[in-house]
């Protein structure tokens, strides 16, 4: 591939983390092009209709701890796409007790729109963004060239002078050796001893009433099912009540091989207790995230190899956990990468 063809950078994931990362390299003036191997953006910012309804079922909500992130939540409820749901919610086994006082924030239309959102602003600035295409591959440039070369599924090269990968670790060390990609024994180290725990989610659609806590949605810390929500009381599924069901990691992993019809009835008996008397199942699906939460993460909110030619990794399993966590690490990688390529 010509320096011509050649982009900037190509950042592997368009969750979060990746589009953050892409807002700041294409506002710097950087040519990005941004791979995801899903039907469009957005990662665990994952939303789904069901007949009527619409229900989250990767990231429920996000809080705000930093100023930085505090920065870009104001613009997006200026837009009118964020809104704060609650300031914390009940456990499970003390319903009614007084929530936490901690904001929770909710997307208009459901998380993924702020992925859209995000997606938009990033092509408008001159970012590609590629969907549907999986990268199998990250190698050094052929023949000693400069920077990256990327190979996906559908036959397509990407060359880059710097590549970033916000899959969760374990996916992203495996391009690695694919391209036959050097790490040092303490990259691979650092990244091989980000861990990762499971969840399985179950979708459902009721017809009758709910009686969750106020405002609709219960956490179960430590249990087999972690999380309960009517998406309706969130605000997000106005013509159907459609409830989202979290497993807890241990539970999560002891049946994540198990098929959905098995999987399922086990997540609507946990449903049962929040029912009010006639109340039904109608609807409803299974969901599996094998790298739903980081349980174990790098101390920083990125690593940049001890290579020569840029290669960043990302995401929430890099300085802090959650959205806000990705976000983060994401705007370090911006920043960092645009000044090294400057």
């Amino acid at each position: 591939m010509s320096d011509d063809a050649m982009a900037d950078v190509a950042i592997i994931g368009a969750g979060i983390c990746g589009l953050m990362a892409a807002a700041v390299l294409a506002l710097r003036g950087l040519k990005v092009v941004l791979i995801d191997k899903g039907r469009g953006a957005g990662g665990r910012l994952a939303t789904r209709r069901l007949g009527a309804g619409r229900a989250d079922h990767g990231a429920q909500f996000f809080t705000v701890r930093s100023p930085l992130f505090a920065d870009w939540v104001e613009r997006w409820q200026a837009v009118g796409l964020v809104y704060q749901w609650a300031t914390g919610w009940s456990d499970g086994s003390l319903a009614g007790t007084k929530p936490d006082g901690h904001p929770r924030y909710a997307v208009h239309g459901g998380m993924n729109a702020l992925a859209k959102h995000l997606a938009a602003q990033v092509t408008r600035e001159g970012a590609i963004l590629q969907t549907g295409v999986r990268v199998t591959a990250v190698s050094p440039a052929p023949a000693g060239g400069p920077g990256w070369e990327l190979a996906a599924d559908d036959g397509s090269r990407t060359g880059a002078r710097g590549v970033v990968l916000t899959a969760p670790a374990p996916q992203s060390l495996a391009l690695i050796d694919a391209g036959h990609t050097h790490l040092t024994a303490a990259d691979r180290a650092a990244l091989a001893a980000i861990e990762y725990a499971p969840c399985l989610c179950g979708l459902f659609t009721v017809r009758g009433g709910v009686h969750l806590p106020a405002p609709g949605a219960v956490q179960q810390p430590g249990s087999d099912i972690s999380w309960i929500a009517d998406n309706q009381r969130k605000g997000i599924s106005p013509e159907a009540t459609v409830l989202t069901v979290h497993g807890g990691p241990a539970w999560s992993a002891a049946h994540y091989e198990a098929p959905d019809a098995a999987v399922q009835p086990l997540l609507v008996d946990a449903l049962r207790p929040w029912l009010d008397d006639g109340a039904e199942v109608v609807a409803g699906e299974v969901k599996r995230w094998r790298y739903a939460v980081p349980v174990t993460q790098h101390a920083e909110r990125m690593l940049r190899s001890s290579g020569a030619v840029p290669l960043y990794f990302g995401g929430d399993g890099f300085g802090e956990p959650r959205v806000e966590g990705a976000v983060l690490s994401g705007l370090a990688i911006g920043h960092a990468l645009a000044d090294e390529l400057a």
